[in-house]
């Protein structure tokens, strides 16, 4: 038995040597032949998902983990890789259940440590994933990831000191962690000096065609520039940064508009037999005033943020069975319109009940969500819709100069101004669209500068749509000390100000072209 057992970790061993090495095809053929000799050897399935994975073929990866889980109940590393891949797919609900199980699971390496702090952060639970992290580094003190991974869930539970700190010993163990120095950056209590401009443009320029690094040390670039006043210098980085991922603008604004209007034609009945719960759903295009909304709303005692959930567009993607490689697809809305609708409701809500930690409400901070508005309406009729509207220019600025996940290509149209404005265009005639047919008492319309202007009457308005009594620690949502997993984890724990309407005329005529893309818009 203890031979056995040796034996499996040596063959672990090789498997992730040989993943590190990119040795794909060796890791096939011995995976396949340990198949071969025992269907229920949990060890291949977890070496072909990894390698699956690595190829970003996640619904093959997740097949595939999912089965080593399975087949090994007992091991932390199958199910926290199990756990990874399904918050790939975005259903961070269920990676939940499934982490939890792991992180109980006898564990001595580093790398399954560091894995179960991705998926509880992943999932908003940065209280159980610092210390996950803590404990991969205590492990292990070399790989910088670790170190990056610690600080960013310490950024959003508000531990600034301890992020700038941790984000540094990143950048010390590899100088070329371009995530770290967009993390650090990020920080309030960073000042970056001369020096570390110099060395970002350095490492900009040794970056060459890796993309993905360069769109990194643009932003970090367009962020320094930005602290020292300099705005076209700061519009100038973004756009190198970002000019080697340009080429699938076209093709994602082309899907963009095919989704607009699929998303306008999944009008119609509510379900027959639905649910009753009522989910607070906040939407909108990224960095306007959701996570804003979401903390005023999940301040009131009686609600909890559930974080940016992919449930409902996963359970609609299920129930319409189709097998596009996404969840937001014109062939998906098509099929969702003669599914079981209720019965994604139910599921939905059931799915989510672990992420509402016992509270009577919960909001679900998808900004994405806005497409499926009408049909989260049909499955769930008692469900509040709330989406946020900023000024265009400032949304569309504010929208290129967030940098999204590269795994995401949803957010593809962020990567060129021009872009920004057709796609906004497209979103208003959606949301103008919904408010016309959508019931009153259930989708609402909020802007950001209204908010920001008047606090208290924005707020009251909100809380009467949510069904919610006056509660005074909406008015006080940046002392809400839950962790916040967004760009906004800074200025969300701020009281508000008016620093960022209107940050667009900062940047003079750089942003004419913008201007011109929105025409009418631009005024609004």
């Amino acid at each position: 038995m203890m031979q056995k057992r040796h034996t499996l970790d040596l063959s672990l061993k090789n498997g992730l040597k040989m993943l590190a090495a990119h040795n794909y095809k060796a890791v096939h053929a011995s995976s396949i032949a340990m198949i071969k000799t025992n269907v229920k050897d949990p060890l291949p399935y977890f070496l072909l998902g990894m390698v699956a994975a690595d190829h970003n073929n996640h619904s093959k990866a997740l097949e595939l983990l999912s089965k080593a889980a399975n087949y090994d109940t007992r091991s932390a590393r199958y199910a926290a890789y199990y756990a990874r891949a399904l918050t790939t797919l975005g259903r961070q609900a269920e990676a939940k259940i499934v982490i939890d199980k792991a992180a109980k699971l006898p564990n001595n390496d580093a790398f399954v440590a560091d894995t179960i702090g991705v998926v509880y952060s992943r999932t908003g639970y940065h209280e159980f994933a610092i210390p996950f992290f803590e404990r991969a580094i205590l492990i292990n003190q070399t790989p910088s990831n670790f170190y990056f991974n610690l600080a960013t869930s310490q950024q959003f539970s508000n531990l600034m000191d301890q992020a700038k700190a941790n984000f540094e010993r990143a950048i010390a163990r590899n100088p070329k962690n371009c995530r770290a120095y967009t993390g650090l950056v990020a920080l309030d209590n960073f000042k970056a000096d001369a020096g570390f401009e110099a060395t970002l443009v350095e490492l900009f320029n040794e970056m060459k065609e890796q993309a993905d690094s360069l769109q990194q040390i643009g932003h970090a670039l367009a962020k320094v520039c930005e602290q020292s006043g300099r705005y076209e210098e700061s519009l100038q980085w973004l756009m190198k940064g970002k000019a080697p991922k340009q080429s699938h603008v076209s093709e994602q604004l082309n899907r963009a508009k095919i989704n607009f209007q699929a998303a306008a034609d999944s009008l119609g009945p509510v379900a027959k037999n639905a649910s009753d719960a009522a989910p607070i759903f906040i939407v909108g295009l990224p960095r306007t005033g959701t996570t804003l909304v979401d903390r005023i709303v999940s301040s009131h005692p009686n609600v909890t943020a559930a974080g940016e959930l992919n449930a409902f567009a996963s359970l609609i993607k299920t129930a319409g069975g189709t097998t596009t490689p996404g969840v937001l697809d014109s062939q998906t809305f098509a099929a969702a319109n003669s599914c079981d609708l209720a019965g994604v409701g139910k599921d939905y809500i059931e799915l989510t009940k672990p992420l509402a930690r016992g509270a009577q409400r919960m909001t679900d901070k998808m900004p994405f969500n806005f497409f499926h508005a009408a049909l989260i309406h049909r499955a769930l009729p008692d469900a509040r819709i709330i989406v946020l509207r900023r000024g265009a220019m400032d949304s569309c600025l504010s929208n290129y100069r967030q940098l999204f996940s590269a795994q995401t290509p949803y957010y593809d149209y962020a990567l060129d101004l021009e872009a920004c404005a057709q796609f906004y265009k497209g979103f208003d005639r959606l949301i103008a669209t919904y408010a016309k047919s959508l019931p009153k008492n259930r989708f609402m319309q909020v802007r950001y500068e209204d908010i920001v202007y008047d606090q208290e009457a924005t707020t009251r308005r909100l809380l009467e749509f949510c069904g919610l009594r006056w509660n005074e620690a909406c008015m006080r949502f940046h002392e809400n000390a839950a962790p916040v997993s967004t760009a906004s984890s800074v200025q969300v724990r701020q009281p508000l100000y008016s620093g960022s309407i209107g940050r667009w005329k900062r940047y003079g005529g750089a942003l004419d072209h913008l201007k011109e893309g929105l025409g009418d818009l631009a005024q609004t």
